[in-house]
């Protein structure tokens, strides 16, 4: 099951992506909202929406919730391709980054691109537990966007980390920005990203 909100672009449809939020967010938070308005203005068709865990309740995600956040991922992005999109991408903030990730490396033609904002790469103050086992199967081009106070990942870590990515890859950095991107950005990274996309 899919619950969110299906943002048409006024042009005639040529891409569409697939927008979720983090372990603590859901698909009305500001910055999905921001993100969705941007890349409808830009002509993609936009579903921003919740995952499985979400519409389950209040509880975090755990290993077994992480599987059918996936498959909710996996139907989110199918539902788009019955739309006749061209390309279709997939965006999540955080935790639903991760998991749009980690379906990516598993099955590379459920997308044909990723936009990964604040990636998760490890739990604040713990470095050594990198969330990176699946970069070296990542084959989908992937734009990550970072905040330079992002306690989850430093830009210097995230540099380090994303060599794995045999796909083309690229690092965007937000001088400032916090883990959670906030809503005022949102523009600048669909631009960046439709840019990365067109390369």
């Amino acid at each position: 099951m899919i619950r969110g909100w299906l943002h048409e672009p006024a042009a005639k449809v040529r891409d569409a992506i697939a927008i979720t939020h983090g372990a603590g967010g859901n698909c009305d938070t500001p910055l999905l909202v921001a993100l969705a308005q941007a890349f409808a203005d830009a002509g993609w068709l936009t579903l921003r929406y919740d995952l499985p865990f979400r519409i389950q309740g209040k509880g975090a995600p755990t290993p077994a919730k992480a599987v059918r956040d996936r498959e909710g991922i996996r139907e989110a992005a199918a539902e788009l391709r019955k739309l006749a999109a061209a390309r279709v991408a997939l965006c999540g903030t955080s935790y639903g980054g991760r998991q749009s990730s980690m379906l990516a490396a598993e099955d590379p033609k459920v997308a044909d691109a990723l936009l990964l904002l604040s990636y998760p790469l490890h739990p604040p103050g713990k470095p050594e537990n990198l969330r990176t086992a699946h970069f070296p199967d990542l084959r989908t081009p992937s734009l990550f966007v970072q905040g330079t106070r992002d306690a989850f990942g430093s830009i210097e870590e995230m540099r380090a980390a994303i060599e794995a990515i045999p796909a083309r890859h690229e690092l965007e950095v937000e001088q400032g920005a916090p883990h959670g991107l906030p809503a005022k950005l949102a523009a600048s990274v669909v631009q960046r990203f439709v840019e990365f996309v067109a390369r």
